[in-house]
């Protein structure tokens, strides 16, 4: 049996310094992915959705180790955020208009048949709601901006504005979707302690 593998801990794409935006290549990834829409605070679907994905994720765990041999550490929950207008996530933060993808990052050894399985295993007894909505996808970011945010998620709204003055600074535009990796747990940690690496996936302007 190998040993439990961390890959927070060994992939650059998850390294992120307080308040330092510094630019990286993301290779691509797949996730654990389910969409929503609306306010994170009020939305149902929201913790539905999350309600979803981690019994998955966790079930592709123990079948990976079970049956590959291969331990590891369960992701963390990441978000990727839509907004018609970017004032919405850096002034203005009008949650009731951002759409939402939640998703939780897969070993690529953790292929389409453990994947099924655990789908499959989270649903045995009592199915979440909305684990037919779960699906695998994979994400290829490439060139981007990132840096770390400690404290509360409405306080991010000045670091964001930095990101996008260097972004046009270093004559770049936002490529994708607002992306979002929740390193400590929100449901369980107070918000001036929360840890959030925010990234903006970057193409030539």
């Amino acid at each position: 049996m190998s040993d439990k593998v961390d890959l927070k801990k060994t992939l650059d794409a998850y390294a992120a310094r307080k308040d330092v935006i510094r630019e990286l290549e993301v290779p691509p990834a797949r996730y654990l992915m389910l969409d929503g829409h609306g306010d994170p605070n009020s939305s149902p679907a929201f913790a539905e959705a999350i309600e979803a994905l981690f019994p998955v994720a966790y079930k592709a765990k123990f079948a990976s180790k079970k049956e590959r041999g291969r331990d590891y550490v369960v992701m963390p929950l990441e978000g990727l955020w839509t907004a018609d207008d970017p004032a919405l996530f850096t002034t203005r933060r009008d949650k009731s208009a951002w759409d939402w993808t939640l998703m939780i990052m897969q070993p690529d050894w953790v292929d389409d048949a453990l994947i099924e399985q655990a789908i499959e295993a989270a649903g045995a007894k009592t199915p979440p709601a909305r684990l037919g909505d779960v699906r695998v996808e994979t994400l290829a970011e490439g060139r981007c901006l990132q840096t770390l945010h400690l404290g509360s998620f409405d306080d991010e709204g000045p670091l964001l504005e930095r990101m996008h003055t260097q972004i046009e600074e270093q004559g770049l535009r936002m490529g994708g979707r607002h992306h979002e990796i929740y390193l400590s747990d929100f449901r369980k940690v107070a918000p001036e302690r929360l840890r959030t690496i925010l990234r903006q996936p970057v193409a030539p302007a």
